[in-house]
């Protein structure tokens, strides 16, 4: 063992032939210096760049950014200026004077942003939840675009410098102050000309020594570097602005801050264009609902950060409209939504109280309903609305985004560290408490922001009725989830939310009111119009409350309905029984299209009582159980015409019927005789054939195939 101190140099006396010695530090023997090291800083950014998704993401991170420092706007813009390079900190910045990507936001760098922004390993939004990019590492998927990035905002320019070689040795950036430095910063006049002409930014900027916003510089990155191989350029630029564009419509759904993001293109001889914008606007009919809406959650957001109980979770409902404008395509789209924010109540989940203490997650979630007119007779949610879950903003398209709702739902998640998907408790991450959490989330608050989403949706459709509102109230049940279609993850929201839902009066009746589902009368009818019609008019005048739902929302009336409530539906059966008790005072026409679907089900020992048995004579009488003679009622036939009994019309069934009607009505006399043997039967209600007097028989005339009393059989 060697003391520190000693060299090897005096260990081989001068002349000896050569000694082979192996060096070994002590601490790999039990004692001393030991630790882990951190790797070199362009290393720690290379394996955030293998985890992090190249492109649109970096935009998304971008306007997360503006968005956690309140900013309203967001512009990005491709520069293909090339600027000096005279008056440089150093000649090797001059490989980054020319072809950028701009980001401008107009929120102003706090203490804590310039501070966050060096920290790269940890991020300080982490402290705080209601900021949305907290993960530390979105800034940093630059590094794909630049080996430069820079900051100018408030009173100061700062550059970064992951590589260390352009500031001098260990230095990984430079910033300089437009108050304290603007000599060096008039002497450095090529250096900083990239910062001014720029989104606002001008020789007034320098002289007031501010820039009210922030601006991101990014030179494109022209040849390989340690960091990254990724060559960027106009095409490639490009594809990030298109990637955006395709999320364009939903990006700023869950926002509170930013409500337009724009793409532009100043080219190399100084033209400037907009390629591209998204705005989100307030509800036209009351400006104040959203800044209002917003302003109870946020109060409710600081009393759960205060710990503040609450039995309740606490929603709040605002349209939005959002407009796409593709100045490429000479485009211009619009929408509306509906959107409920909610945010838990401390106290009423234990488990996710704790979680949130400890993740510094907050239990907020985010309904948007798309509201759009498909054509003037039919308005509703969007046809063939596929929802997405979000973080915010919009998390990556593709099968783990995909919830199988019809709403998007944005949520507090806890995500991979790449923020492309949502984590869920697996077999090898069964305690991952993010995981937990989003499981918590989604039984907890999300069933309640959905209900009270639809049922907004109701009282918007009732109260503006009169007015353009781009939703009808049979609209509504687009909003209702199909419970086939909901992935499983997602499955969790349908028990809680339907048990609420079903409770309240959200079934529209064809008679234009609101009920409840025990109410109601279900109609799935699909048969003659005629019918269809006659039958349901009957049943609304007799007192019901017909309701026609699509079969998604029919699907799911059994299943969560609460055991004392009864899903009624229109049959022959229920028919039947309405007549029984209110009888029918309409037209023959009428009856004769309830007999129809009375006999429909051939349920023929149920007839007895109804009053809708068609005679010659253009009257009706009751279908009986009376087996006597002078009941009885007759079908003629080829053998059998009724000119062969004058006189007893009434005694004959109308023979201009439906031949299905009449083929039905043989069928109920043919059972009845089938059933005059077995007393436990009750007798049937339409005897059929000639009438005679004398002995009483039954023979079968087998070309009719129905039986005929007769006495000479």
């Amino acid at each position: 063992m060697l003391e520190d101190s000693v060299q090897i140099g005096s260990l081989v006396p001068a002349g000896s032939p050569e000694v082979s010695v192996t060096l070994e530090g002590r601490g790999l023997k039990g004692g001393g210096r030991f630790g882990q090291t951190t790797p070199p800083l362009v290393e720690f950014l290379k394996d955030i760049l293998r985890r992090y998704p190249e492109g649109g993401q970096i935009l998304k991170e971008l306007i997360q950014n503006a968005e956690d420092a309140g900013a309203t706007e967001v512009k990005f813009m491709y520069d293909e200026t090339e600027y000096g390079v005279e008056s440089l900190w150093s000649p090797d910045m001059a490989q980054h004077q020319g072809t950028a990507l701009y980001v401008y936001n107009d929120a102003v760098f706090t203490v804590e942003d310039w501070n966050g922004i060096q920290e790269i390993a940890r991020s300080r939004k982490r402290e705080d939840p209601l900021k949305v990019g907290r993960f530390g590492i979105g800034f940093n998927s630059v590094y794909h675009i630049t080996d430069v990035p820079s900051i100018f905002s408030g009173d100061q320019i700062a550059m970064l410098d992951p590589h260390q070689t352009l500031f001098g040795v260990n230095e990984s950036g430079q910033c300089w102050n437009l108050k304290t430095e603007m000599k060096e910063i008039t002497e450095l006049a090529d250096q900083f000309a990239p910062y001014f002409g720029m989104f606002g930014s001008s020789e007034k900027t320098m002289k007031d020594g501010s820039f009210p916003g922030t601006l991101f510089r990014f030179p494109l990155r022209m040849t390989p570097s340690q960091l990254s191989g990724n060559i960027y350029n106009k095409e490639k630029v490009l594809e990030l602005f298109e990637s955006f564009k395709a999320d364009a419509d939903t990006v700023l759904l869950f926002l509170k801050s930013v409500q337009k993001i724009s793409l532009h293109v100043r080219e190399s001889d100084g033209t400037e264009r907009m390629l591209f914008q998204v705005t989100a606007t307030e509800n036209i009919d009351d400006k104040l609902e959203r800044p209002n809406a917003l302003k109870t959650l946020g109060q409710a957001i600081d009393s759960y950060s205060n710990g503040v109980p609450s039995s309740t979770i606490t929603c709040v409902t605002y349209q939005v409209n959002i407009e796409t404008q593709d100045e490429t395509a000479k485009e211009t789209q619009r929408m509306m939504w509906l959107v409920c924010n909610g945010v838990g109540g401390r106290g009423m989940c234990a488990e996710l109280d704790s979680l949130a203490d400890d993740l510094k997650f907050m239990p907020t979630i985010g309904i948007a309903l798309p509201l759009t007119v498909i054509n003037k007779e039919d308005k509703g949610a969007t046809s063939g609305f596929s929802g997405r879950a979000f973080c915010f903003l919009p998390l990556p398209p593709g099968e783990e985004s995909e919830t199988g709702l019809p709403v998007h739902v944005s949520g507090f998640f806890g995500l991979t560290d790449n923020r492309r998907s949502i984590k869920w408790r697996e077999v090898d991450q069964w305690r991952d408490p993010a995981a937990l959490w989003n499981e918590l989330l989604i039984i907890t608050v999300i069933p309640r922001a959905y209900f009270t989403l639809i049922i907004e949706a109701i009282k918007r459709v009732q109260t503006k009725k009169d007015q353009d509102f781009p939703l009808s109230p049979t609209g509504t049940y687009r909003a209702w989830p199909d419970s086939k279609q909901v992935k499983s993850r997602w499955k969790p929201i349908l028990q809680p939310l339907f048990n609420e839902l079903l409770q309240e009066q959200v079934i529209y009746s064809l008679s234009e009111s609101w009920i409840k589902v025990d109410q109601a009368v279900f109609s799935e009818l699909d048969i003659d119009e005629d019918i269809s019609e006659t039958v349901i008019n009957y049943l609304q005048s007799s007192g019901m409350q017909v309701a026609k739902v699509p079969a998604a929302v029919d699907f799911v009336l059994a299943p969560y309905v609460t055991e004392s409530t009864e899903v009624k539906k229109v049959t022959p059966s229920l028919l039947r029984q309405v007549i029984r008790k209110n009888k029918h005072k309409g037209p023959s026409q009428e009856k004769l299209l309830l007999l129809e679907f009375a006999l429909s089900d051939a349920n023929y020992s149920d007839l007895i009582g109804l009053e809708l048995l068609p005679l010659q004579d253009d009257t009706f009488t009751a279908f009986s159980s009376s087996v006597s003679e002078k009941d009885a009622i007759y079908i003629a036939s080829e053998e059998y015409p009724r000119s062969l009994y004058p006189g007893i019309e009434h005694r004959f069934i109308l023979e201009s019927i439906k031949p299905s009607v009449m083929d039905s009505l043989k069928k109920a006399a043919k059972s009845r005789d089938q059933r005059t043997t077995d007393s436990s039967q009750p007798a049937q209600t339409l005897r059929t054939g000639p009438h005679h007097t004398g002995q009483e028989g039954f023979c079968l005339i087998s070309t009719l195939k129905i039986t005929f009393s007769c006495s000479n059989c």
